[in-house]
């Protein structure tokens, strides 16, 4: 077997994360892509049309994903998804704390990078303290007594924590297979309900949803077949390079970002080093600004009074023990969590959108009580 080019490899990974995340946030700023404002919609005025821009981004990746088990270009049990321990309870209390702090945030982890590179300073703020809370509760006190708390609730099953692995054995097909013919279900259901109906197909909407779905799928093609090593040289071990899991990862806003905090504050530092996580959140802001100058739609935001800065603030904070408590935000658990139809995931997405409704009704408590 041939000696690979480490170096070479991992700029290769680099870059195309770069890329892929510059498309994703070129994207979502031209057709307002976003979870929260989906939950938006459909609480405050009814309008389903970005949630299905959503499903469909969520299908697409699930049928992608499987695809690329199926061909053999990844193994599902080396993502960063991937766990015997089923954490319901880590997913459940983390996914209802990040919702309802992405509705005081104005936006997901996605969403504010979206926003910066809009123009918005708010989002800086978010930015930041999401960042810091999210390491807390990595490597610091919140990780203390997460580990301590929730994440000592777990079922422990026999295989992997997702319907594939699940369901294998039973309905007698391989792994792929049962990834494909799950897939093609699901995410085919999923599809078909974005899709009903004339009005909804339109450039937007469906640049939103094929879109998105298939930048995730090309960064776990990126991450788990073009940056995978069976053996490295310096190790001698199997690897994924430029990952901060060492596992295969994908597209998430939150742990990445206490990473990209962490590679700025000590640059220096030569162990300090890129990773696929820290140059997707340079690539969104990069493709959003692009999209926003050509546009014209960049201007800049700032906050709107004292209650605006504590509810950000909170927000922020929220979504960074949230989104590490129940590992991944709506697009590293929502899409692609989920495009491995794992159950952690399925739970923690569940908890995100009832942690958002939640916020829209106390904001609406909040708004009925000054009237």
């Amino acid at each position: 077997m041939p000696t690979p080019d480490v170096s070479s490899l991992t700029q290769q990974v680099l870059w195309a994360s770069f890329v892929l995340s510059a498309v994703f946030g070129a994207i979502a700023q031209r057709t307002h892509f976003c979870t929260m404002g989906a939950v938006s919609d459909i609480v405050n005025i009814g309008d389903w049309t970005r949630m299905r821009q959503w499903a469909l981004a969520a299908g697409v990746a699930m049928l992608g994903f499987a695809g690329l088990v199926f061909a053999g270009w990844i193994d599902p049990a080396k993502t960063l998804y991937a766990s015997p321990r089923w954490i319901w309870l880590s997913a459940l209390v983390g996914g209802a704390l990040f919702g309802f702090g992405m509705v005081l945030a104005s936006g997901c982890g996605s969403k504010t990078l979206v926003r910066i590179g809009g123009g918005s300073l708010k989002s800086v703020i978010v930015f930041v303290v999401m960042g810091v809370a999210a390491f807390a509760t990595l490597k610091g006190i919140t990780a203390v007594l997460r580990v301590d708390t929730v994440d000592r609730v777990a079922v422990e099953l026999a295989t992997v924590a997702a319907l594939p692995q699940l369901l294998a054995p039973s309905l007698g097909l391989s792994l792929g297979q049962a990834s494909l013919a799950i897939a093609l279900l699901v995410g085919g259901l999923l599809v078909v309900w974005a899709l009903r109906g004339p009005e909804f197909v339109c450039l937007d909407n469906l640049l939103a949803g094929l879109g998105i779905g298939a930048v995730v799928v090309a960064m776990w093609w990126v991450s788990g077949h073009l940056g995978h090593v069976p053996e490295h040289p310096d190790t001698l071990q199997e690897a994924f390079l430029a990952t901060n899991s060492g596992r295969i990862e994908a597209m998430s806003f939150v742990s990445p970002v206490a990473y990209t905090l962490d590679w700025l504050m000590f640059f220096s530092d030569k162990s300090k080093v890129l990773t696929l996580g820290i140059v997707s959140v340079f690539g969104v802001v990069a493709g959003s600004f692009a999209i926003a100058v050509v546009t014209r739609s960049f201007r800049w935001e700032s906050f709107g009074g004292t209650e605006d800065v504590v509810n950000h603030l909170a927000g922020a904070v929220l979504m960074g023990v949230g989104g590490v408590t129940n590992m991944g935000c709506t697009i590293g658990q929502g899409l692609s969590g989920l495009s491995t139809l794992s159950l952690t995931s399925m739970v923690a997405l569940a908890a995100i959108l009832m942690g958002a409704v939640a916020a829209f009704k106390y904001q609406g408590w909040r708004l009925d009580r000054m009237l």
